[in-house]
């Protein structure tokens, strides 16, 4: 035979409004359970916990230096409703930037990864001086701008290692020409592919990601814009500040706590470092 208690105004079955808790019975309701007071999740077995929101984004990735391409943003992860255990001990590490190359020319450097528990953000990929290669990584960096008889060369790939939803995209190619010296690619953003140089213009960076989880939206993990050998430097990607160095001006600084790539180094007769990569942020949050 069933039995049955009052709450309220409404007679309801004990046994589904209960339930015990370190050997106490505590009042359960629609998955939740009240426990000295406040109402916390109910777990049906195991020790009780909490859910949480989080948004983990790695460190940017540093511009290459000479006519280079920009840093990629740091890797971007983000959820609701995950899940901890009470009384346990969770990492949180938050990546530095990348730096940029300190000669002329050079690749700058992956930025760090950030974790918090079990989810990690890869650094943002390296943007590459004149003809080399871009960086892989959360997302990856632009590729140097083209000459002295190499026609084209690749952004580093984005979304490295591989995670569902990708935590970034691609960082941009250079220009494709027959001779001279052609625009360089953008970091890759968070939500952007970099953008692929001309003939005429160095690539942006891609796009960062709006969140709100601090009550407040805010674009983070923009991809850093590329260097140029003339006034064509590419702009940073939203939520980020690494444009693009010219001639004698340098590649911008990604924007600390936003994991932003830095700008890539200009080139020709007077060029210049690229910038440091701006460093990441965990943010978690409990409760609406």
């Amino acid at each position: 035979m069933a039995a049955y208690a009052q709450v309220g105004s409404t007679w309801k079955d004990v046994a589904t409004i209960h339930a015990k808790v370190d050997g106490t019975w505590q009042e359960v309701t629609e998955g939740h359970t009240k426990i000295d007071g406040f109402w916390k999740q109910f777990y049906s077995s195991g020790p009780a916990g909490l859910t949480v929101d989080y948004l983990v984004i790695a460190g940017g990735g540093g511009g290459g230096s000479d006519n280079a391409g920009g840093g990629g943003a740091g890797g971007y992860r983000t959820a609701t409703g995950f899940s901890l255990i009470a009384s346990t001990d969770y990492t949180v590490t938050i990546g530095a930037g990348g730096a940029t190359g300190a000669s002329l020319p050079s690749n700058g450097f992956v930025g760090a990864g950030s974790v918090f528990a079990s989810i990690t953000s890869a650094g943002g990929g390296y943007g590459a001086r004149y003809s080399f290669v871009g960086g892989d990584g959360g997302s990856g960096g632009g590729a140097g701008g083209t000459g002295g008889g190499v026609l084209n060369t690749a952004g580093g790939s984005g979304n490295t290692p591989s995670t569902t939803p990708s935590q970034g995209f691609d960082g941009g190619n250079a220009a494709s020409g027959a001779s001279g010296a052609y625009g360089a690619g953008g970091g890759g953003g968070s939500s952007e592919v970099g953008e692929t140089g001309t003939t005429s213009k160095s690539g942006d960076g891609g796009d960062g990601t709006s969140s709100s989880i601090t009550g407040t939206a805010v674009v983070r993990a923009g991809g850093g814009g590329s260097g140029s050998v003339n006034s064509g430097n590419g702009a940073a990607g939203s939520g980020g500040a690494g444009v693009g160095g010219v001639p004698s001006v340098a590649g911008g600084v990604g924007a600390i706590n936003t994991g932003s790539g830095g700008g890539g180094g200009g080139g020709s007769g007077s060029a210049t470092l690229g910038g440091n990569g701006g460093s990441g942020i965990v943010i978690i949050r409990y409760g609406a």
